[in-house]
């Protein structure tokens, strides 16, 4: 769960969002259910949600390509991602998007 909790971009290893995104949307649908508590006991928040939204949406367009779950970056690249693409593909060296 580390992996999920330090800001690792959300690369999906081989394409297919099982490495790291399963276990990272699990951990964001616990702190959905707490937020809806928060905002149920009448908490709110000091940015308005139409700004966080288009925040989040300039963040997205400002990050890489590679970084933007293309199984370009992150955990897909790395030695065991690819290793993992390559069994799941029938062999080869590296993995490649096609």
């Amino acid at each position: 769960m580390l992996k999920s909790a330090l800001g690792l971009v959300c690369d999906p290893v081989a394409g297919l969002v099982e490495v790291p995104c399963v276990k990272r949307n699990g951990m964001f649908a616990a702190s959905a259910l707490v937020a809806a508590d928060v905002a149920m006991a009448g908490v709110e928040s000091v940015i308005p949600l139409d700004e966080v939204i288009e925040v989040m949406g300039q963040i997205g367009r400002s990050m890489p390509a590679d970084l933007r779950e293309t199984a370009r970056g992150g955990l897909a690249i790395s030695p065991t991602g690819q290793a993992v693409a390559c069994r799941m593909q029938g062999g080869g060296d590296r993995w490649e998007l096609k």
